[in-house]
């Protein structure tokens, strides 16, 4: 059993859970069987895995399970065997996506600022660059981290996040895609038509023709680190220095907090470790159902 606290945040969790599948989450996980009313829910799936993520630090899908089996069977006395346990979760894939959507979307805080955003990615690795990629290929591929200095097979987490001065920023939105894919395609693709707001974003993201359009048309404004131009000459370089060295690094002071806000996610759920997941639906329920536990935590730690 677990103690007295736990179990209030336990509560806590299913009652959330139970909330969001009445309002939604339900006709995302219909079932077209005989067996469409299970002795052990959807619910209390989600809770579990949740609640072991958030609250106990396990991240893998065994840890879980066993940790459910010998503390929380007197709450889930129905609990399925592992097999059958991982097989119901990644059934569970697109409803664990709808709902870290609404987690995050619940609990933005209220000083987050509307006008400035910021912009970053991180990976999230199935494996080694020295290896062939052979889980979820339908959204993964090869590409090389420059931060991490390695060559790896996965994909690419994208987060637009609220500035919010002195703590971490907050994500307004989050997408996924393969590693090798462009940040600022991916940027072109779900946030371009935001409108009057300032973006700053890393070099990637330098692209001085399409921000101008994107000024003209949304008035929107990238800020990035200067990149240097090929083939300027040292005067100008010179000439130049001072000003640029010193913009760069207001724009990167300002972005630093995105960094800490994936260590952060990364701290509390391990999330760009994915070396055991074997499916797409279990990268899915990996990469999702770890954000919705870390942004969970305003529920059991209010």
């Amino acid at each position: 059993m677990i103690n007295q606290a736990k179990a209030v945040k336990l509560i806590k969790i299913y009652q959330y859970v139970c909330d969001k599948y009445e309002e939604e989450l339900q006709y995302h996980c219909q079932r077209f069987t005989n067996n469409n009313r299970p002795e052990f829910t959807d619910q209390e799936i989600m809770t579990i895995y949740l609640f072991s993520v958030s609250e106990e630090q396990r991240y893998k899908i065994k840890h879980i399970h066993d940790f459910a089996k010998n503390y929380l069977i007197e709450w889930f006395p129905k609990l399925n065997s592992y097999v059958a346990f991982c097989t119901r979760l990644n059934k569970l894939s697109a409803v664990l996506k709808i709902l870290c959507s609404t987690v995050i979307q619940s609990f933005i805080p209220i000083e987050c600022s509307k006008e400035f955003s910021l912009l970053d990615s991180m990976p999230i690795i199935t494996c080694g660059g020295k290896r062939t990629g052979k889980v979820a290929k339908e959204i993964t591929d090869k590409s090389f981290c420059s931060t991490k200095n390695l060559w790896y097979y996965g994909v690419k987490l994208h987060s637009l996040n609220h500035y919010n001065k002195g703590t971490l920023p907050y994500p307004e939105s989050i997408v996924i895609s393969k590693a090798s894919e462009n940040d600022l395609n991916v940027f072109k693709e779900n946030w371009s038509e935001i409108k009057g707001r300032t973006f700053f974003g890393d070099k990637i993201y330098h692209n001085h023709d399409f921000f101008d359009n994107l000024y003209t048309e949304n008035k929107i404004t990238m800020l990035t680190p200067i990149k240097g131009i090929k083939g300027k000459s040292e005067v100008l370089k010179q000439r130049d220095f001072a000003y640029e060295n010193l913009f760069s690094k207001a724009v990167s002071t300002i972005r630093q907090p995105i960094e800490s806000f994936f260590n952060w996610i990364n701290e509390n759920t391990q999330i760009q470790n994915a070396s055991k997941v074997r499916s797409f639906k279990g990268l899915i329920v990996h990469i999702f159902g770890k954000l919705a536990a870390c942004f969970l935590k305003p529920i059991v730690n209010p």
